[in-house]
């Protein structure tokens, strides 16, 4: 028996396990691979995925590792969307390998103590009202292992989605790409960017040794998981640039499609689904390891307080409602992007608009923010007009009692924060009745003198905000966290 039961050590079910075993909460992680995979899949975190990194203190060891870029990966517009200005405390995109995110998430929940199977791979699962139960097979047999709840971070062909019964509805793949890891024999025949031929094009991203090749399948397969091979690759290049250029020594070949479903509950009764798993999209803004952190950090807080039993009826559910719209957000920008890449003449109207918009500074930054989530905003309750409310705090620079602080700092422990602004007068008694779930903090805000405070959700979205009194606090309070328990011990 355990609380939490994870599919899937990729960067959602590792990031998930970090954040139950923060709130106390027991989580086993199953892995079907019995090692991590030699190739990499992605190489991007954006701002947003940083900002959320941080509010636990995980940001800056990969930022220390990686290579900055100013701007958002965007296809289809020839412009470059900038993130200086952008509501964001890491106004860039970081260059780093998925394997490295996922290196540190995993050692990260090993040290607060999650408990991590390699080569275990999910065979079925049975819920009730109490419970799942799951099936696992290993080298060494099977055995079935027991949970409050099952998290299904297993990927796009999931395997508790289906055994769940959850729909996936969606748009299949009309376009297929081929992507090979691989090294030139002359490496100064295809320079870093995209090269055009008579028969297509070629995208080149250099790595490390090696470089990534990703060109269009001229002859979509009728079985699109048939294996992808070198010669396929070379042949696949060479009809794009009408020439030959040699490729050797793969590391990595693959095939994916700008197929688009999402499924069509988030939450199945004590099943939930997070990362790929939920939704799949075309690989367009390097979006996707991004999104997969997004649902974990939300979903992880709200998970762990459900377990416990402490939270109040509607957050597990609040989980679905807010990361299945911002999940048809991502289906909606990658599709559209597909669209401006491959539309030739026939769009050069709407293309022409969209490139003079995105050359105005508020409309580049406005791209920008919708591309990589920095625009996401839950819906609150109670609502007011403050433009923080239901978004990212900012990083707030803090005077506290014994020096200074911030916000990301006051965040990693994985609680709420209700910061009294005003002296210790902004916040009323009964605020006391959350600790342990809710951390009271008072300090000055020498950078914004007009808020009297602020109530952080876990994951740092700003769940109440106060410039002039406290009305509202205690209902805020209510509805994220629960009913209130007894004031503290003195």
């Amino acid at each position: 028996m355990t609380d939490v039961l994870i599919v899937g050590a990729g960067p959602a079910g590792l990031l998930l396990a970090c954040e139950l075993r923060l709130a106390g909460v027991d989580a086993v992680v199953l892995e079907r691979h019995p090692r991590r995979p030699d190739f990499c899949r992605g190489f991007n975190l954006n701002a947003r995925a940083l900002d959320l990194l941080a509010r636990r203190g995980l940001a800056d060891r990969l930022i220390a590792e990686g290579r900055r870029v100013p701007h958002a990966a965007f296809s289809g517009l020839p412009v470059t969307l900038g993130l200086p200005g952008a509501h964001t405390d890491h106004p860039y995109s970081l260059g780093i390998p998925q394997t490295r995110v996922e290196e540190v998430l995993e050692v990260h929940a090993r040290d607060l103590g999650a408990d991590i199977r390699r080569g275990h791979e999910l065979r079925a699962l049975e819920q009730d009202a109490d419970s799942v139960t799951a099936t696992v097979a290993t080298r060494d047999g099977e055995y079935r292992v027991r949970a409050a709840y099952l998290a299904g971070c297993d990927g796009g062909r999931s395997t508790v989605r289906k055994q769940a019964g959850i729909d996936f509805p969606g748009t299949e793949a009309t376009r297929f790409s081929l992507l090979g890891d691989v090294e030139l024999a002359d490496p100064g025949e295809l320079p870093f960017g995209v090269r055009t031929g008579p028969g297509g094009s070629v995208f080149v991203i250099p790595r490390p040794g090696y470089v990534r090749i990703i060109t269009a399948d001229p002859r979509p397969p009728v079985d699109k998981d048939a294996q992808v091979t070198l010669d396929l690759l070379q042949t696949a290049v060479d009809d794009a640039l009408g020439r030959r250029v040699e490729l050797r020594a793969p590391r990595w070949l693959t095939r994916f499609g700008d197929a688009a479903r999402q499924a069509s509950a988030y939450v199945r009764g004590r099943v939930v689904l997070a990362g790929d798993a939920a939704h799949i999209h075309p690989p367009a803004g390097a979006i996707g390891v991004n999104v997969a952190l997004d649902d974990a950090f939300n979903l992880g807080w709200k998970l762990a307080a459900t377990v416990r039993g402490d939270a109040p009826e509607h957050l597990l559910g609040s989980y679905h409602t807010e990361r299945h719209a911002a999940g048809a957000h991502v289906l909606a920008n990658t599709r559209a992007q597909v669209l401006l890449a491959n539309a030739g003449d026939r769009l050069g109207p709407l293309i022409d608009l969209l490139t003079r918009v995105a050359g105005h500074p508020d409309g580049n930054r406005a791209f920008a923010e919708v591309i990589t989530g920095l625009d996401t905003r839950y819906d609150m309750s109670p609502g007011t007009d403050h433009p923080w409310l239901g978004r990212l705090a900012p990083n707030l620079t803090l005077a506290v009692g014994d020096g200074d602080t911030d916000l990301a700092t006051l965040l990693a422990p994985g609680r709420g924060v209700l910061l009294d602004l005003a002296g210790g007068s902004a916040v009323p008694e009964p605020a006391a009745r959350w600790a342990g779930r809710v951390d009271v903090v008072t300090a000055v805000c020498p950078g914004h003198p007009e808020l009297r405070a602020l109530l952080l959700r876990p994951d740092g979205h700003t769940a109440w905000v106060s410039t002039t009194d406290h009305d509202g606090l205690v209902q805020a309070l209510q509805h994220w966290f629960g009913p209130s328990g007894s004031p503290p011990a003195a």
